[in-house]
């Protein structure tokens, strides 16, 4: 059984909510983006993280790669906790992890030549010999579908499906372990995503990757997959291997997930929709988290947070309907 390569526990990250006011003698109300998270990603695994936009996906993969600190909790990558380390202790970490966005094209400098960007990354990582450089900006860009004649190009003279090329060779070009993809087929027609994923499992074999993969579409999930975690309002609701939660899910907010797809298997399961939005998660939030929203909700659900339990090997389910199930 492969190691694991990182570990989130506990995590917990809060942010201002806009239009509250403070005074000396109060504090502004905070909203809790993500809370009690847990999770880990195994070494050349691809760990999926699913969930309605604003459930707090992208604010996890922005704390692990550095881009926000966590309020509490722990981010364990090789025996470091990241979420302790200062900016100058993080900066050679940052070379093993990357991220790859869903705009990439906006993280990109419109007045640079591809093949400057990519030098300009490893040059920032001690490559120091400009022919060195440019091989491996070239070797990266033919890897990625791409080619020589793309290295003289200007970002905005790439398609949306070559933008996103881009954006992972920008990932991989520094030769990293683990990759944060946040969204970054969204935006994309669907041969296009085909591709796109394609190209990123294949490499991700090649070049030995692990992979969080974070996006709201449970069919993207589903096809690159090997693990799937199911977030709802800052937390995991579930969590299983792909092709166990699929076959069996369990948790009423996962059930509802699969209603929305228009896939006629699903469908024919019996899967009903859940109506309304997500509420706003605070620092007094109690009881489930999908409560309001659930439609067999019980009297402690509003009181009680339910336990991460183990149900089925390698499956885990937060709702009180399985509380008195014994687990394997």
């Amino acid at each position: 059984m492969a190691n694991n390569l990182l570990e989130i526990k506990n995590l917990r990250k809060s942010f201002p909510m806009r239009g509250q006011k403070s005074s000396i003698f109060s504090q502004t109300e905070q909203m809790l983006a993500v809370d009690n998270l847990t999770f880990s990603i195994k070494e050349g695994e691809t760990y999926g993280l699913v969930g309605e936009s604003g459930c707090g996906k992208s604010t996890t993969g922005r704390m692990i790669v550095g881009l926000e600190k966590p309020n509490s909790g722990s981010i364990i990558y090789e025996g470091k906790d990241l979420s302790k380390l200062k900016d100058k202790e993080f900066f050679p970490l940052r070379k093993e992890l990357q991220m790859v966005f869903q705009n990439t094209l906006s993280a990109l400098n419109p007045r640079q030549r591809i093949g400057s960007i990519l030098e300009d990354i490893l040059k920032i990582h001690g490559v120091s010999d400009a022919f060195d450089r440019r091989d491996q900006a070239v070797e990266i860009l033919e890897k990625v579908g791409l080619s020589e004649y793309h290295y003289f190009r200007y970002p905005h003279e790439l398609s949306g499906g070559q933008v996103q090329r881009l954006g992972i060779a920008s990932a991989l070009v520094i030769k990293p372990r683990l990759i944060i993809c946040d969204e970054p087929v969204s935006a994309l027609d669907v041969s296009i995503q085909a591709q796109v994923l394609n190209t990123l499992m294949e490499l991700q074999q090649e070049l030995q990757l692990s992979l969080l993969f974070i996006s709201h579409d449970i069919g993207v999930i589903r096809y690159i997959s090997d693990r799937i975690g199911v977030m709802y309002l800052g937390t995991l609701v579930e969590e299983a291997e792909t092709d166990e939660l699929f076959e069996n899910p369990l948790h009423p907010y996962t059930k509802g997930l699969f209603a929305s797809v228009p896939d006629p298997f699903i469908q024919e399961i019996g899967f009903s929709e859940f109506k309304g939005e997500q509420p706003v998660r605070t620092n007094d939030f109690k009881g489930c988290a999908f409560c309001s929203r659930c439609p067999y909700r019980m009297e402690k659900c509003a009181e009680q947070t339910p336990a991460f339990l183990e149900i089925a090997p390698n499956h885990k389910v937060a709702c009180h309907m399985y509380d008195g199930v014994e687990r394997n």
